[in-house]
């Protein structure tokens, strides 16, 4: 893996911006034995509940052409922030702009429709995106040799292994050229030569000077290919820096206890 820090970014104006966003949820303490009872008991007061903010006042820019690390340990709120940023979720408190065009890749087939070949997917996922069925067909051979899953292409998704998902997704995403793109975790699940050929596509988006988040929990991917690491905990950003020295930062965090002499 070559390194490809102090890139000098595209363009100084925001590609996304969050200003003091919050995402809210309720909790219920009462278990309901059925859908009526619970609903009934929520028009009636009944139910005992309290809010957990999964993400606390965040805000946040991230210039164009900039490669982010989101990092933290699980259930932080990695996921929940880039699905606020992609329009997945609608924050309770707060703003948030993103510039351009924006391929998330946050959950593992999302969009995705089973009963339909991986073929008809790049068509549908297309659309979905915004682009037309003349524009997925002219990308569709180049989509489908860089997936490279041979015949399953033309098999329904509901027959995919991870691996075929994680190859398909990657390649409609970034295959329409967006300007900002979202990847979650998603390539830990492909295989070595899938994944540094999927970082090598990466690299190409970079220097054209496409809008990066990305979220691991490998540090060095994260050190190796990102301008910036942002470390969440609680929702909360507690770090925002160069990649290895808030990498140092999450270790600190997720490292066990040092056991103390008797």
């Amino acid at each position: 893996m070559s390194s490809m820090s102090n890139r000098t970014l595209v363009g100084n104006f925001p590609a996304v911006t969050l200003e003091n966003v919050t995402q809210r949820y309720r909790v219920i303490h009462e278990r309901s034995d059925t859908l009526r009872e619970a609903f009934t008991k929520v028009f009636r007061s009944e139910t005992s509940y309290h809010n957990f903010d999964a993400i606390k006042d965040v805000s946040l820019e991230v210039p164009e052409g900039q490669m982010v690390g989101l990092i933290g340990r699980n259930g932080s709120g990695k996921s929940t922030l880039l699905k606020i940023i992609a329009g997945v979720y609608k924050p309770t408190f707060g703003k948030v702009h993103v510039d351009g065009t924006i391929a998330p890749l946050i959950e593992l087939g999302a969009g995705f429709h089973i009963e339909l070949t991986g073929r008809e997917n790049i068509v549908l996922s297309g659309l979905l995106m915004g682009y037309s069925k003349k524009e997925m067909l002219e990308r569709e051979q180049s989509i489908v040799e860089f997936a490279d899953i041979g015949d399953f292409i033309d098999a329904p998704v509901k027959q995919y292994s991870s691996g075929m998902h994680t190859r398909l997704a990657f390649a409609i995403a970034t295959e329409v050229d967006p300007q900002v793109l979202i990847v979650d975790e998603i390539l830990s699940v492909g295989d070595v030569g899938f994944q540094q050929k999927s970082f090598e596509r990466i690299e190409k988006f970079r220097r054209a000077g496409k809008t990066i988040l990305f979220v691991s929990h490998s540090m060095p991917q994260v050190i190796t290919y990102c301008d910036r690491a942002v470390l969440l905990e609680k929702g909360s950003i507690v770090a925002d820096g160069r990649p290895a020295e808030v990498a140092e930062i999450y270790k600190g965090l997720v490292a066990p206890p040092l056991a103390i002499a008797q």
